[in-house]
């Protein structure tokens, strides 16, 4: 019985220590571990190569953050604790330059890492577009890593996200396609510009950040026009929030008002999947079952944005060198986290680890 107990007291003691830390990049070519409580930068690390860092992976383990950097043409994986690099990718070989429009994610167990990837041949006087693919590596292959295998994927992917299991890959552009990446072919799609919805026409949505490790949920504001009202109506043009559950492979669609400000970014409340917010110039708080605006802030201009664990603060990032404390209640600004140096965020994804 006192093992058992003991046993137990261990456990609490570990869940009690564990902290959120906020990871994001900054230019020319810098990774950032942040203690979130604290508002504390812990550990500044320098990425090799070229710069321009911007989408951030993260296996559920925390312990390794994969960077697309050098343009677009590389996946850095680093320690956070040690800033040591543990796997790198150059993608780009010979006349071929291979780029990512931003998709890249890691599998949740961290084995493999997955790229979409632009393939361009450059000869004397011509660029050659080659077909576009997932590039598929095992990270245990380390710095210098080929992929182990490609298969063709539609153009225009601007995300991608880990499914349940490791041969499970959700891939976003203008529509939501599920593969399995194992055989390399598409399970499932869901129309997103091809939708066929009553009185309503083609959704524009613009989505590079993944920002759904709390909850498992992608979440994407959209605008879409509606056919059954006159053009001139404040209601011809809407605003929604796409949801999009990475283990149950289920989307939902939900128009929350008139489309009256432009938003980058959104996250889903881990306690309240119900409520969600969103940023750009401005931070909205959203009751996604009523599909109603609960609140509203203005704000410097954040791309990108997470929520901490508990769902009680919200941190806004990207496009300067502060992340932006707000209480999830009230959406009162509470802190300021100044980067290092007064760097830019530039486009960065804002992660956050459990640990």
């Amino acid at each position: 019985m006192r093992i058992w107990l003991a046993l137990l007291l261990a456990l609490t003691a570990f869940s009690a220590a564990a902290k959120d830390l906020i990871v994001v990049t900054t230019r020319p070519n810098m990774l950032h571990v942040i203690d979130a409580e604290a508002r504390k930068v812990l550990h500044s690390h320098v990425i090799p190569g070229p710069g321009l860092p911007a989408n951030i992976a993260v296996p559920q383990d925390g312990r390794v953050a994969y960077v697309l950097t050098n343009r677009t043409e590389s996946v850095s994986g680093i320690e956070l604790d040690t800033g040591k690099e543990v796997f790198r990718a150059d993608m780009s070989e010979g006349d071929v330059r291979v780029k990512s429009m931003l998709a890249m994610t890691v599998s949740l167990d961290g084995q493999y890492l997955y790229v979409h990837q632009i393939p361009t041949r450059m000869k004397k006087n011509e660029y050659e577009v080659l077909d576009t693919r997932i590039a598929v590596y095992r990270t245990a292959d380390g710095v210098g890593a080929r992929p182990v295998r490609t298969f063709a994927a539609p153009r225009r992917i601007a995300l991608l996200a880990p499914g349940a299991t490791s041969d499970r890959l959700i891939a976003m552009g203008w529509d939501i396609h599920v593969f399995d990446a194992t055989r390399g072919a598409i399970d499932k799609t869901f129309p997103l510009r091809h939708w066929q919805r009553a009185g309503f026409g083609e959704p524009d949505i613009l989505d590079f950040f993944p920002q759904f490790e709390q909850t498992r949920i992608l979440s994407s504001p959209y605008y879409v026009p509606r056919t059954d009202v006159a053009p001139t109506s404040p209601e011809a043009m809407q605003m929604g929030m796409l949801t999009f559950d990475l283990d149950a492979e289920t989307m939902t669609t939900k128009e929350i008002g008139n489309a009256e400000l432009v938003f980058f970014s959104s996250v889903i409340n881990p306690v309240d999947r119900n409520e969600a917010f969103m940023v750009m110039n401005n931070l909205f708080r959203v009751d996604l079952a009523a599909g109603a605006v609960t609140g509203r802030v203005p704000t410097r201009t954040h791309y990108s944005m997470n929520i901490s664990s508990d769902g009680k603060e919200v941190y806004l990032a990207g496009g300067a060198d502060v992340i932006s404390v707000h209480d999830a209640a009230t959406l009162r600004k509470t802190a300021e986290i100044q980067m290092p140096g007064g760097s830019d965020q530039g486009g960065t994804s804002i992660r956050i680890v459990r640990r």
